[in-house]
């Protein structure tokens, strides 16, 4: 981003171009100009004026310039503004043609092809321009063209352009990945809220009006009840599908255009695995966001016409049940009251902008101009702005027809049962353009034939014209005599638009939408060919208000400033979705910029590297690692498996592994060197790609071990080493992609320290050195002692000793929390009571119940422990602590018969092994009698 001292500078450049750019274009121009860079602007802020002086600066036969990925609008807008040739079918005469160099718009399936037949000069290729880079990725025929030029041109230009910056915000790090795919290293971003733009935009602006039409009573409650179900689904959704990525699906997001887009990026990976609920779950906010959009945009006719074909039987067995709730019983009734009177009489009420637009063009349109003097009514241009077809035709129909025989027209179309009409429609019914009689209680049939008679035309327009011109036929002061009785009237000296043409003297009124079959540049052009006075936004569009602006400020001074009228319903999901579009590009440019900030800090330093172990070379994840552009440093390491940074540590284990390493008890053992040595490490687990993600079924867990003892194992092995992090990868392609991501913006590892460090030998920036590492890990398996204190109690103790002749007091004062010190306590005073209920019995069958002492310790110390003496190896070593440290600390005070107080020693490190060697042969002996006995029960 520029400075405002850098502001400064650009608006004064002065450039040599073809056409004319505004101060802001002139620095995108230059900047472009000088660096491969991928150049992303704001939605209406386009590159057409930019490219264009591009293409003239290369138009040369001395230049081969190849532009990619261009929509059939663009290529259209280009070729007839140069005049450039096509490229011919047969590839001989192709050849032929990029010899003779020049510009040509080229489809990536002929390029690849060429390419690849040695049919384009590579080497003479001055560069290429992308279109629409936001759709190139690593995988598509774009990035293969660019690899292709790339691996034999070295010196050629690559220059990319982009007007959706929302969509480099779906998915992980999407804006280097598309850079990646590119061969770019420059990222230009230009905001609406860019401060050259602000400055550039100021220097002229239109005069601005702002309508705000409330909706009726009825719509208003149609549009509470209709939010109330998106609501209630969008809960509902959540609540069966916890464990899903759900933050965008939100109510806000509900309603915007870009919500198919947004369940695109959340869900399509995973649909297969979703349930049939959440589907239906899924479709019904699709109808509810068409239903509460065609609210607003339709008429109450038509939107009654829509509602109605939801309250049939055949839906509501494929619904997920909303058309029962409260809510759908008062939108049905109010979507009827829209169109019945109380009577049952077709009444249908007219749409709250119709009559603002009327009142705009037939009264304060024509006596601001008799005010001004300047112009006159007949030279008058008035351009009308809509979102879509539909409501172009609809435009079109109503000042033609009049609202009542519109809306009656409409109701006949559309298959409505009319029994009686209202007195007001009885003239709009002699009018009608069909070709049978209306009568009152007209037939189905009769219906249906009247239907058909117009149905053609409209669906032609609606599906086909998206603009219309019409003219005044009369005087606007005669419009109040009668409300059926219309004053427009179309001009049909017009085929495709062409304004040029134009040779009237009447005022003019063209309809458009504000893109003509999806051309993002069609307003731009009809802007500048028709120069309308003034501007009418039925509804509200971002980006076509930012291309009025730039109309605006590359007007001459002598023209006069543009009227633009933004009528827009009050407290609406109309005026929420324009705000959540605005907010939405915002948020999309301040990520991006944060990106590139990122990313321009990184590109001065060395490349990522990462230290394989030399034993992970017999899986594919190195060479995929090197494939992201890692490098891969082979050593011979025994902690860890994949060193990341000097933090990040990885144990990668396969299924297989992970089975082996938790039954020989291995696995603990690892992960105790990693958290000695790492302040983060991470065990990671990989499936195979080929097989189901999960621990269930017998292609995944082995014979002997079944999926839920791993995952309690799992969870004892969490329970033991907070800091330890799980990480499950479906595949290798995902490890790859999880480490490039943990790489990103952090430092590389030392290989010297990597090698150094071993079981003997830690890191010295851990607290380890400084105490006994065996007492250390003894006295953080001891009950009360955590992550939290383990280091005050090593640092104000001086032995086990000295710890066991504490009082309930001085632990508190060191560990500093009573019911923490009151467990620790417990466990190193309390004394163990036999059980002598058991010794009275009488000499019989006996049974042991497995408990040998009763303990003031808890239950789940009891577990591990009892775990750890049942053949539980792998958690052996820290889960028999508590009984190890009890039978250590009864022998040590000669409380155990078979051991004798001298075996004991209490030094600096802890028990002898031998004292815990006999300790655990005791209880093992035990163990084997228990056993003993029961088998002689048994029989």
């Amino acid at each position: 981003m520029d400075t405002p001292n850098d502001e400064d500078q650009t608006l004064d450049i002065d450039v040599e171009t073809k056409y004319p750019l505004l101060p802001f274009e002139k620095q995108i121009f230059i900047d472009v100009q000088e660096k491969d860079a991928l150049l992303i602007m704001a939605k209406g802020i386009n590159y057409d004026k930019v490219l264009a002086n591009i293409i003239w600066v290369y138009n040369d036969p001395g230049n081969l310039v190849l532009v990619l990925n261009s929509s059939d609008d663009e290529e259209k807008l280009f070729t007839t503004q140069f005049n450039l040739p096509s490229l011919p079918n047969i590839g001989a005469e192709r050849e032929k043609t990029y010899l003779e160099g020049g510009v040509f718009f080229v489809s990536t399936r002929i390029l690849v092809v060429d390419l690849l037949k040695n049919r384009v000069p590579v080497n003479h290729i001055t560069g290429i321009i992308v279109l629409r880079a936001h759709t190139v990725l690593e995988s598509c025929k774009e990035a293969f063209v660019l690899r292709l030029y790339r691996q034999k041109n070295k010196t050629g230009f690559i220059k990319a352009f982009s007007n959706s910056p929302i969509s480099f915000t779906f998915g992980y790090s999407q804006v280097e990945k598309v850079m990646r795919a590119l061969f770019v290293t420059e990222l230009f971003l230009w905001p609406r809220f860019h401060g050259v733009i602000i400055k550039s935009l100021k220097s002229r602006q239109a005069e601005v009006v702002e309508l705000q039409i409330p909706l009726s009573a009825k719509a208003a409650q149609i549009q509470m009840c209709l939010l109330d179900i998106m609501n209630y689904t969008v809960k509902q959704l959540k609540s069966i599908n916890r464990t899903l990525d759900m933050q965008e699906i939100t109510m806000e997001n509900c309603i915007t255009k870009k919500f198919h887009k947004i369940l695109q990026s959340q869900l399509d990976c995973i649909w297969h695995q979703l349930s049939t609920r959440t589907k239906e779950y899924i479709q019904d906010l699709k109808v509810l966001r068409s239903m509460i959009i065609n609210l607003i945009h339709d008429d109450p006719v038509s939107f009654y016409a829509l509602v109605s074909k939801y309250r049939t039987p055949e839906y509501a067995k494929v619904n997920s049940g909303w058309i029962l709730l409260d809510s759908a019983d008062q939108l049905f009734g109010a979507a009827r009251g829209r169109v019945y009177n109380s009577r049952n009489e077709f009444d249908p009420e007219h749409c709250p902008k119709w009559k603002c637009l009327s009142d705009l063009l037939t009264q304060e349109i024509p006596e601001e101009v008799k005010k001004k003097g300047k112009g006159k009514l007949y030279s008058t241009k008035v351009l009308i702005l809509c979102q879509d077809n539909k409501t172009c035709c609809q435009l079109n129909n109503y000042l033609l027809m009049g609202p009542n025989k519109y809306l009656l027209y409409t109701a006949f179309r559309r298959d409505l049962t009319i029994n009686s009409v209202c007195s007001k429609y009885n003239n709009a019914k002699k009018s009608l353009p069909v070709k049978t009689e209306v009568k009152p209680n007209s037939s189905s049939a009769a219906v249906d034939d009247e239907k058909n008679d117009g149905d053609d035309e409209c669906n032609s327009d609606e599906t086909i014209k998206s603009n219309y011109v019409l003219t005044l036929s009369q005087l606007p002061v005669k419009a109040e005599k009668s409300a059926d009785e219309s004053i427009f009237e179309p001009l049909s000296q017009l085929d495709d638009l062409n304004l040029t043409q134009i040779e009237t003297e009447k005022p003019l009124i063209c309809i458009q939408t504000f893109k003509q079959n999806g051309n993002v540049f069609s307003l731009g052009v009809t802007l500048e060919t028709l120069r309308p006075e003034y501007i009418i936004l039925y509804h509200s569009d971002m980006s076509a208000v930012r291309q009025i602006e730039l109309f605006e400020c590359r007007k001459k001074a002598e023209e006069p400033k543009a009227k633009v009228y933004f009528i827009i319903h009050d407290k609406t999901v109309e005026e929420q979705a324009y705000l959540t579009s605005l907010k939405r590009e915002k948020q999309a440019f301040e990520l991006l910029i944060e990106t590139k900030g990122v990313s321009g800090q990184t590109l001065n330093k060395e490349k990522p590297l990462v230290i394989v172990d030399m034993r992970e070379f017999r899986s594919d994840l190195p060479s995929l690692l090197h494939k992201k552009g890692i490098n891969i440093e082979p050593v011979t390491i025994t902690i860890g498996d994949y060193i990341l940074t000097p933090d990040i540590c990885v144990e990668r284990k396969s299924i297989s592994d992970l089975i082996g390493s938790l039954n020989s008890g291995r696995l603990y053992t690892q992960c105790t060197q990693m958290c000695r040595n790492y302040s983060r490490p991470i065990l990671l687990i990989e499936f195979d790609q080929k097989k189901p993600f999960h621990l269930q079924g017998s292609f995944v867990v082995s014979t002997d071990l079944s999926g839920a003892e791993i995952q309690q194992k799992l969870q004892l092995l969490t329970i033991h080493f907070p800091r330890l992090k799980l990480v499950w990868s479906p595949s290798p392609y995902a490890t790859a992609e999880l480490f490039y991501e943990l790489k990103q913006g952090r430092k590389n590892p030392n290989i010297d320290e990597a090698m150094a460090l071993s079981s003997e030998n830690t890191a010295d920036d851990m607290w380890y050195e400084r105490y006994n590492i065996l007492v250390h890990d003894f006295v953080q398996k001891l009950p009360g002692v955590t992550s939290k204190n383990i280091t005050r109690i090593m640092n104000r103790g001086q032995s086990l000793d000295h710890l066991i002749t504490l009082t309930k007091e001085q632990i508190t004062e060191i560990v500093e929390n009573k019911a923490e010190a009151d467990l620790l306590y417990s466990i190193l005073h309390v004394k163990p009571k036999s059980d002598k209920s058991k010794e009275e019995k009488p000499y019989g069958k006996k049974k042991f119940a497995g408990k040998l002492f009763k303990t003031a310790y808890p239950p789940s110390a009891q577990a591990h422990a009892a775990a750890s003496v049942c053949g539980s190896r792998a958690m052996a070593p820290a889960a028999a602590s508590v009984v190890l440290f009890r039978v250590a600390v009864a022998a040590s005070r000669g409380r155990l018969a078979i051991i004798t107080p001298r075996v004991v020693v209490m030094d600096s490190r802890g028990f002898s092994a031998a004292a815990i060697f006999l300790a655990a042969y005791c209880l093992k002996k035990r163990k084997q009698s228990r056993i003993k006995n029961n088998l002689l029960d048994s029989s």
